[in-house]
């Protein structure tokens, strides 16, 4: 139960940074295995918990856009802001998947 408790106080960005963390500190390779382990079981709990908070975000929009009759309100993006939209700014040298 304190696992949930914590998961509802954290916010997304938090537990992204988090989970950022944890994907660079085994990236390092230098830890035992049974820490390596832990911190890769952590990642996934964060990983889920990013994701179920994203699919929420995602409903709550799909609910935002419907229209009187409850039908999904479908409009086209500019093109402009699609290019922002859509952009990765990543560094070359981060091989990172985060």
């Amino acid at each position: 139960m304190k696992k949930t408790v914590e998961a509802k106080t954290k916010t997304f960005e938090t537990q992204l940074a988090a989970l950022e963390r944890v994907v660079r500190e085994l990236e390092r390779g230098d830890l035992p295995l049974e820490e390596s382990l832990k911190l890769f079981e952590e990642g996934v709990r964060l990983s889920r918990e990013c994701q179920e908070r994203l699919n929420q975000a995602e409903r709550r929009i799909e609910v935002l856009l419907r229209d009187s009759e409850g039908r999904p309100v479908l409009s086209a993006f500019d093109e402009e802001n699609v290019d922002d939209l859509t952009r990765v700014d990543v560094d070359e040298d981060d091989e990172s998947v985060f």
